[in-house]
């Protein structure tokens, strides 16, 4: 046979087997229980040390920001630890490195002592993971659901005819230990979100909330458990022979992941105490009146989109009600023609906006980078200031936790209107986010919070980034403001020939909106 032929045929089967495996479907109607976050759980060890405080202020929530990477990790073992009723878990993605296996660890734990766990995952990087989230399904106490499953379980590329269903993901984040307390924000569940890793670091930020919000958290949890997207493991997935058998063998691992991580400085996350916890940071938590916002589930279908409560309606209202100042922080910025209309109408009316980024060294996702570059001169035209964090940037933890040499990432998901109002969340500035998948956040209106927060993007701007402008002729150009003196760059900074020459190829490829 001719190698022409051959060729021809071996990628008509691998289409084949493509389309083939797109067919493999998810129940998304299997049988599975409805439950809802207790209540009444005032009596529990979290509800005694935190119920005194909401009567101190009442309408209010008490937030706390955690931006350092161990003590974000603390905070998470901590509400593991103490919880003797509930413990709710929503994340995007959970790894299988040291810090993944910590977390399941202690969600087992949890379970182990009589505590009713539920943990809700996305499927975006669940690849190889079905024995182990079916062996945790087996735990009595542990129930394990995954929002919108891909139907075909090897592959990714093989739910190619599932595309307009599988592309639409739950991106929130959220722990809750007997409805007192949560931790939304930016963080998933890996080792580079903790600082923990030293070639790699993103820069995060977190909020520990406690006061009615953890309510309205709650009632999130449950409309995203009870929804019809919430899939059990067997509507999906095979089931193991021998889940018991798998269990033993991933509290092995578990084991082995906290034995090697108490050999290094997040040895500091498993000693605190929750008292200790609360006696420290007490004085530093901010009650304010707040909104929980975030999408409805059936955003994840494309028919029910138009019409799902969105995320987009508050936070719109929080930004138009901006007098003097805007400031932007999102890792992955893609404001579309749409979006750069409108923040330039708002800069016109005498609104400042500043925008902090990702630069092409520290962006993790090229092709989003190709998507918000050619935002830049639009926007600087307009008078909005933009800043890129820079690759080298020291940010959130990497100080304690790394050797300092971890290539920095931004990732912190927030906003701030006239120092008074201010979003943290899963919420990107980019049209996936606004129109394709789910996100969670928290509105806080607090001018005590946001001078602070204020403060610390003013004194973070000459060290931690570069200031993008336009020279005279309307090339961009960027300063760096590190060093004694201003140093005036022509290319992006860090960054190779061959790395801006790919980024710039990106360009012109289509699918900007999924961006």
């Amino acid at each position: 046979m001719p190698k022409i032929i051959q060729r021809f045929l071996i990628i008509y089967l691998l289409l084949l087997a493509v389309l083939l495996g797109g067919c493999a479907s998810v129940d998304l109607d299997y049988p599975k229980q409805e439950s809802t976050a207790v209540v009444d759980t005032d009596d529990t060890y979290l509800g005694q040390s935190i119920s005194p405080h909401p009567l101190q202020h009442p309408g209010e929530s008490g937030f706390f920001l955690l931006d350092d990477g161990i003590e974000a990790l603390a905070a998470r073992l901590l509400l593991a630890h103490r919880a003797e009723r509930t413990l709710d878990a929503q994340y995007y993605l959970i790894t299988n490195d040291n810090i993944g296996l910590i977390f399941i660890g202690t969600l087992l734990e949890a379970a182990d002592r009589g505590v009713r766990v539920r943990l809700l995952l996305d499927d975006i990087q669940t690849k190889g993971y079905d024995a182990g989230m079916a062996a945790l399904d087996s735990h009595p106490n542990l129930e394990v659901r995954i929002f919108n499953p891909f139907g075909v379980r090897g592959a990714r590329a093989g739910n190619i005819t599932d595309f307009s269903r599988v592309n639409r993901r739950m991106h929130n984040k959220s722990l809750t230990a007997d409805n007192q307390v949560t931790v939304i924000g930016g963080r998933n569940i890996a080792a580079e979100y903790f600082s923990y890793r030293d070639d790699v670091n993103f820069g995060d930020l977190d909020v520990l909330t406690i006061g009615p919000a953890v309510q309205d958290v709650s009632n999130m949890f449950d409309t995203y458990w009870n929804s019809r997207y919430a899939a059990p493991i067997p509507a999906f997935a095979k089931m193991p022979d021998d889940p018991a058998a798998s269990l033993v063998q991933l509290r092995e691992r578990i084991k082995q992941a906290k034995n090697e991580t108490m050999k290094t400085p997040y040895a500091e996350a498993f000693k605190e105490t929750w008292n200790e916890y609360i006696d420290k940071n007490e004085k530093y938590f901010d009650w304010a009146p707040y909104q929980i916002i975030y999408d409805s589930p059936d955003k994840a279908d494309k028919k029910l989109a138009a019409d799902a409560a969105s995320i987009v309606t508050p936070l719109k209202e929080t930004v138009a009600s901006a007098t003097q100042e805007l400031i932007i922080v999102s890792p992955y910025f893609v404001p579309l023609k749409s979006g750069i209309a409108y923040l330039s109408e708002l800069q016109a009316s005498g609104v400042q906006i500043n925008v902090i980024t990702n630069s092409l060294a520290a962006n993790n996702h090229g092709i989003v980078h190709s998507g918000y570059a050619p935002s830049r001169k639009p926007l600087l035209e307009a008078g909005i200031k933009i800043f890129e964090v820079r690759a080298d940037a020291v940010i959130s933890g990497v100080d304690r936790g790394g050797s300092g040499a971890a290539l920095a990432t931004l990732h912190t998901k927030a906003f701030l209107v006239d120092r008074e109002h201010f979003f943290l969340g899963s919420f990107n500035w980019d049209p996936r986010s606004a129109r394709i998948n789910t996100e969670l956040g928290v509105i806080i209106d607090s001018p005590e919070l946001g001078a602070w927060v204020g403060q610390q993007v003013d004194l973070s701007l000459d060290n931690e980034t570069y200031e993008v402008v336009l020279n005279e002729k309307g090339k961009l150009r960027w300063v760096d403001r590190r060093g004694e003196k201003e140093v005036w760059l022509d290319k992006e900074p860090q960054t190779s020939w061959w790395r801006r020459f790919s980024v710039g190829f990106m360009r012109i490829l289509p699918g900007k909106s999924q961006l």
